[in-house]
């Protein structure tokens, strides 16, 4: 046979090993479902979005005009890989008011979204063999990110059923002679649970105790709820030397797009983050730091104003869903999301979603995106209109109605 007449996928097999760990990565649920849902309004069907985990705000148009304006005046060049100067000393100052210690502008990286300051310093710290202790239910991205690492994730359960409990004796369980990092998210994404002052004091304990770092998602830091109070793990002491700290603009200014976050981390760690941020993303878009800029200086109020809209939809989606035989949801604290507990219906939370997509129109996803510990439950976003939400809930109402008789 002529060599060239040999089949493609014997000359060109070795093309298509990837590594293992790329091999196990899935796919966000909410991406999936979203997808799904899309194809059912090409067919002409009614959707209801309540799975992806955005604002339907509209950026402040301050902070869009001084982005256009930032374009215009031709801050569209490279910047140094951890940020542009002003940016990062500014993200320090109001950070170490806030959380009262000192930080400087060589503790802040600045990277295009909040995931790559969760991933870069994973990839920073954690080598072959070493576990990393992170929350199940839990963004899907910390698995991800710890198996690309090479290290082992180890997930710690949060009881749900005990009305947001404690994670301590989970983490406390799960220390080993291999821990190396522990991940923590307050409000969390998908329960919206936060993590009160004495549980941050015997995360600290444990980090501190076995000379752990510790990751703080702190993502939705500006939508915390009053009367409840948002306290982070880095103010505490002892852990300015093994936190770090990971905020953003995505969910407090409705910069999803703009894709612009940071990290607050030890100076020598930064560092090395840097580096990492060079050769992988070589820096974040100039005009979107100087959009930055303007929403850490003028924006307050607006970014308040849309944490209050969220409280208010947070009511009536919480009061609706426990008008629902068969649906007990409750209150969370932060973050714009509920996660009710749907286990009564005796099926699994993937094939209660599907069917609400499917049959009712509504897009949820099911308690196991986040982990094992979400069977029972479902996740939905409350970031849309109260119309909407309305909607969404009588479409609920109606199709749990139909499996109870």
């Amino acid at each position: 046979m002529d060599h060239d007449s040999q089949p493609t996928i014997h000359r060109f097999a070795g093309l298509h090993r990837f590594t293992g760990a790329v091999n196990d990565l899935q796919p966000e649920g909410a991406y999936r479902t979203l997808a799904a849902a899309q194809q059912l309004e090409s067919q002409g069907r009614s959707i209801i979005h309540l799975e992806i985990g955005e604002p339907d705000f509209a950026t402040p148009a301050i902070i869009a005009q001084h982005g256009i304006e930032s374009i215009q005046r031709g801050k569209t060049h490279y910047t140094p890989a951890a940020g542009i100067p002003q940016l990062r000393q500014r993200i320090a100052e109001q950070n170490a008011a806030r959380l009262g210690i000192e930080l400087n502008a060589n503790n802040v990286v600045v990277g295009p979204g909040a995931k790559p300051l969760l991933f870069l310093p994973t990839l920073a710290l954690i080598s072959a063999g070493d576990e990393v202790i992170y929350p199940d239910p839990g963004f899907p991205s910390y698995g991800a990110m710890i198996r690309v690492a090479g290290g082992t994730p180890i997930p710690y359960p949060i009881d749900l059923r005990q009305n947001l409990a404690s994670p301590i004796d989970s983490i406390q369980q799960r220390i080993t002679p291999r821990s190396r990092l522990i991940v923590i998210n307050s409000p969390s994404n998908p329960t919206g649970l936060i993590l009160e002052p004495k549980q941050l004091e015997a995360i600290a304990s444990i980090a501190i105790e076995h000379d752990l770092w510790v990751i703080s998602d702190e993502i939705y830091r500006n939508l915390t709820y009053p009367p409840c109070q948002h306290h982070s793990i880095l103010s505490l002491p002892g852990m300015k030397e093994r936190t770090i700290l990971v905020d953003g603009f995505s969910k407090s200014h409705a910069m999803t797009g703009w894709r612009l976050g940071y990290g607050i981390m030890p100076s020598a760690l930064a560092e090395k983050v840097g580096l990492l941020m060079v050769h992988s993303v070589g820096c974040t878009a100039e005009f979107t730091q100087h959009a930055g800029l303007a929403a850490l200086e003028c924006c307050d109020e607006q970014s308040l104003a849309m944490r209050d809209i969220y409280q208010s939809r947070r009511d009536l989606i919480v009061q609706r869903l426990n008008q629902i035989d068969g649906v007990d949801c409750e209150t969370p604290s932060g973050a714009f999301y509920v996660f009710p507990n749907v286990s009564s219906l005796g099926r699994s939370s993937q094939l209660i979603a599907d069917a609400l997509l499917h049959e009712a129109g509504v897009a949820v996803l099911p308690g196991t995106a986040f982990g094992a510990a979400g069977e029972g439950y479902l996740r939905l976003c409350y970031a849309n209109s109260d119309e909407n939400l309305h909607e969404a809930m009588d479409r609920m109402a109606t199709w749990f109605g139909q499996q109870t008789r």
